[in-house]
């Protein structure tokens, strides 16, 4: 994997990466040197992924692939983005509105900046900030057990992540609460699961919050990329809002207008 380092803080070491940063920079003027020049020293890579070069219409490859899993939440309204490593007109208005949900210029191409704001939302298990692999995991903590082997229970359980973090930021950064992620078969049997449950392949996540409704929850996950969205009114989820990655699209939550 390629690696370029950057100069950054990150969101959970900002005050020591910004205190650095600000010492380089001092040091720097008191030597005559340059700025350009106080970026040569070695600095500290992201811990999960850095890009190397910006990603516009007509890139492939795993860099897009990477880039496709972390603004899988920015779809357009219904739809689901193609993780495929193909950096298509779908993927590049997934990057223009991830852009535009942080503040950041407006172009779909991903750059430096956006690739920072990444970085500031990323853990170096490659997990989203406000998320993590453990709470994605109801039980077998190796992610065997299930309908998918291990890795791809795992796998679809960060793209599930990427999609909550993006539902949490559209919902003021205020936190929800996953009941459920992933289940083994006899996980999934214990508590009752459908014997085709979305849980058994990792991609699954039942949700609530002390800060918005179920329904607020249900009625948000489809502009998030959900192809599976059950709430309340639908049997035995009068108590949560479940969101899936099916392959087509299944919503019902009708005691929330879905």
């Amino acid at each position: 994997m390629r690696r370029r380092l950057f100069l950054r803080t990150r969101a959970r070491n900002g005050p020591l990466r910004l205190a650095v940063a600000l010492a380089m920079l001092a040091a720097t003027v008191l030597l005559g040197g340059s700025a350009a020049g106080a970026a040569q020293a070695p600095q500290a890579a992201d811990g999960c992924y850095t890009w190397d070069e910006e990603l516009s219409q007509g890139a492939s490859g795993d860099a897009v692939t990477q880039l496709q899993i972390r603004v899988g939440g920015y779809p357009a309204s219904g739809e689901v983005l193609a993780v495929d490593g193909e950096f298509g007109p779908a993927t590049e208005a997934a990057v223009e509105r991830f852009q535009s949900a942080y503040g950041l210029s407006k172009t779909g191409v991903a750059d430096t900046e956006t690739y920072e704001q990444i970085y500031q939302l990323q853990d170096d298990d490659c997990s989203p900030a406000h998320f993590d692999f453990a709470e994605l995991n109801s039980c077998n903590s190796d992610w065997s057990g299930g309908a998918v082997g291990a890795e791809e229970a795992k796998s679809n359980a960060l793209r599930t992540m990427w999609k909550l973090e993006a539902l949490r930021h559209a919902l003021g950064d205020e936190p929800i609460t996953v009941t459920s992620g992933f289940r083994s078969t006899g996980c999934n049997d214990s508590v009752g699961g459908a014997p085709d449950s979305r849980h058994l392949y990792g991609d699954a996540a039942d949700l609530v919050s002390d800060n918005h409704t179920l329904c607020e929850l249900a009625q948000a996950a489809r502009d998030r990329g959900f192809h599976g969205i059950l709430g309340p009114g639908y049997p035995g989820h009068d108590d949560h809002a479940h969101v899936d990655h099916r392959s087509s699209q299944y919503w019902d939550a009708p005691d929330c207008g879905i």
